[in-house]
């Protein structure tokens, strides 16, 4: 079992908290239970012993209801109302010149096919809305004690799986071979990112604005608003730049001093664990307060470039929030691992996550001893967490590994090693050698970390990091000289975050790629609520009634399970794997329509949580023309006039011609038109 990564189930050594038989505090009901980490879910269907635990058919598993894969939808979510007078997207009038459905789609659907917007032809998909042995003594010898014919011992496992790199294996169909044909070539290192702005011409297609401010704003924060737009221009690309990189100069925001309203999250791991009766009793989730406070955040910090980066290391260095145990220890190593490094060292974030109870439980290393070793922490710190499953390693490397970081633990609650547990002899791991003669504490601990160190610091690691961040920023098929560029930098700064980031703004690739990211479906949600300037207090319309819980918990819990429904949200993926970060890995028009229709909620202030923006004072003083009016709409909303032809399918969505005599309120269609244009290209792309 354990070389297929896949143990028993195992006693927890910390009591689980109850399940959810009852509606939490606010009412609701929890229709989305916990999913269990692969590790401790029993097996519903014969696996490939060469296929990870969270992988099939050469694909990452699907994440949920919403998920189109290479033969077309597997299940298809409900689609909710959009709100009482705004008709569902499923419902086009008889005699209008153009449907609401078929108008978005044209338009709306064509986003997530080429990014940039290049080809205008959408997917059938869219076009359809219309047992373990133990080495003794030294575990470098030749003899092979692990492994299965399938997956032999010794053997590199690239070469014994289906599939090399999770983000790699999407690209590789029809569509990956399109996005590559749009992606811009070669490259340079300027002396900083303004100059590296002003010297580099777009040269790809792509429907988005070529304005470097608007193209920094879109990648380096969770969606561009009036105001950070306005504040790049005020301090300048470069000064903007400085002021994000040093987060803890940059003063919270009305909505994160809020978060003091989530009764949880000021808990600590001792708390949460002596009160996990008392707050099952009131429906508390404290792991799910966590997401909540991390939506919040995205939506409403002004530290946006940290929380981009907190976002990008909970998918590479993956702990979910759902796991068994993680309503206890998930917040701890979000605050003191993933916020602790996530712009300072990667090196240190592994090392301290390597001695946090979250991940020694979710991986099962509590269970790991020498005369009994789970290697699912061994295997994933290799192929996830550093060198890649290209990385070199082999299965061996996994074995000796997975012996060296026997010991490590967690009793009552906390990380410890157990001596009587570890295994003492010499090992080698991908070039790294230690005798690891002594079960004393001190030893064996700074052995394990040498380790730790050696790989986080590996060629391989730099150049995962590498391709990993430029798939983040820049593209989902990064140019070589740029991942090649930023390895290097990696290196030489021994894993130090910043350096990282300045020589990635400071190249002509990340300024060259204007358009090439599609936004997955929690950041299409989070840019909606910004783009509309939706403020953390409840309206005054909302009537909490003798709800326990705030107006704003419950409005975040809402934002939360829309998420949910969409398929992604912060920390939810539940295999060790995290997100994948490219776009044919997000294909779905159920998806889709969903977060069109939430736009639609949102745009007309349906969610009385928050308080918005009536949509027809977006624009201070709006036009009197439907043409005009619908420019300053998106120049609102999306920083950007739109082509000449989206703008008539906009105006198809309302009814109108160019010329058409509107009010404020659009002659009544304001929000279906505000909904149309977050529906549109500019605002999917990123």
């Amino acid at each position: 079992m354990a070389d297929q990564n896949v143990p028993p189930r195992r006693p927890r050594d910390d009591r689980g908290w109850d399940g959810r038989p009852h509606p939490a505090a606010d009412g609701y009901r929890d229709t989305y239970p916990p999913t269990p980490c692969s590790y401790d879910a029993p097996a519903q269907r014969p696996v490939d012993p060469r296929t990870p635990p969270y992988a099939h058919a050469g694909h990452p598993a699907p994440r949920g209801p919403q998920w189109v894969g290479p033969d077309g939808f597997a299940r298809q979510p409900a689609v909710p109302s959009a709100g009482a007078g705004l008709p569902n997207l499923d419902d086009d009038e008889p005699g209008r010149g153009v449907g609401r459905r078929r108008a978005l789609a044209a338009f709306g659907g064509t986003a997530a096919v080429v990014a940039g917007g290049a080809a205008l032809a959408m997917t059938p998909q869219i076009r359809g809305l219309f047992g373990d042995d133990v080495v003794a003594g030294d575990a470098t010898g030749t003899t092979v004690t692990d492994g299965t014919p399938a997956r032999p011992g010794g053997q590199q496992p690239s070469t014994v799986r289906t599939y090399t790199e999770q983000n790699e294996s999407y690209m590789g169909s029809r569509a990956g071979e399109a996005l590559k044909k749009n992606n811009p070539a070669g490259g340079r290192t300027f002396s900083g990112p303004a100059a590296a702005a002003a010297e580099t011409k777009v040269t790809v297609r792509t429907v988005l604005a070529k304005d470097p401010v608007l193209h920094l704003a879109r990648r380096a924060t969770f969606g561009a608003t009036p105001q950070v737009v306005a504040d790049i221009r005020e301090r300048g690309i470069d000064g903007w730049l400085r002021w994000q990189l040093d987060p803890e100069k940059i003063a919270p925001t009305k909505a994160e001093l809020k978060l003091a309203e989530l009764p949880t999250l000021k808990l600590s791991t001792a708390q949460l664990r002596e009160q996990r009766d008392q707050l099952n009793e009131r429906g508390a989730q404290p792991e799910k307060e966590m997401v909540d406070a991390t939506i919040a955040r995205q939506i409403w910090s002004n530290r946006q470039l940290f929380e981009v980066m907190v976002d990008f290391w909970n998918d590479f260095l993956h702990v979910a929030a759902d796991f068994d145990g993680g309503e206890v220890y998930r917040a701890s190593f979000d605050r003191d691992v993933v916020r602790a490094h996530a712009l300072g060292s990667y090196p240190e974030m592994l090392l301290a996550a390597n001695r946090h109870p979250a991940l020694l439980l979710y991986l099962n290393q509590n269970d790991s001893r020498a005369d009994a070793v789970n290697e699912n922490l061994a295997r994933e710190n290799l192929e996830l967490y550093s060198v890649g499953v290209d990385g070199g390693y082999t299965e061996k490397d996994v074995r000796q590994a997975a012996l060296l970081q026997t010991g490590r633990g967690v009793n009552d609650g906390r990380y410890v090693f157990r001596p009587e547990r570890h295994y003492v002899g010499k090992v080698k791991i991908l070039g790294f050698t230690h005798a690891n003669n002594s079960k004393d504490p001190k030893k064996a601990e700074a052995a394990i970390d040498a380790y730790l160190t050696y790989i986080a610091l590996h060629p391989s690691t730099a150049k995962y990091v590498a391709q990993s961040l430029a798939t983040r920023f820049v593209s989902d098929t990064p140019p070589k000289s740029l991942v090649d560029r930023l390895a290097r930098t990696y290196t030489t700064n021994k894993g130090m975050i910043k350096p990282l980031l300045m020589t990635l703004f400071s190249s002509s690739e990340f300024w060259a790629a204007v358009g090439q990211k599609v936004r997955r479906p929690m950041e299409y949600l989070v840019a909606t609520y910004r783009a509309l300037g939706v403020a953390p207090d409840a309206s005054p319309k909302h009537d909490n009634g003798d709800n326990k819980r705030t107006p704003y918990a419950r409005g975040l819990r809402q934002i939360h399970d829309k998420m949910r429904e969409l398929g992604q949200y912060p920390m939810g993926q539940p295999t060790p794997d995290g997100y994948p970060d490219v776009y044919v890995a997000w294909t779905s028009a159920g998806t889709m329509v969903n977060g069109w229709n939430e736009a639609g909620d949102l745009a007309a202030g349906n969610r009385t949580t928050f308080t918005y923006t009536r949509p027809e004072k977006l624009v201070p003083r709006p036009p009197a023309t439907a043409g005009a009016y619908v420019d300053a709409l998106a120049l609102r909303l999306v920083g950007q006039k739109l082509s000449a032809r989206e703008r008539s399918l906009i105006l198809g969505v309302a009814g109108v011609s160019a010329g058409t005599k509107v009010d404020a309120t659009f002659n009544g269609a304001v929000t279906a038109v505000a909904r149309a244009i977050l529906a549109s290209p500019q605002h999917h792309l990123r």
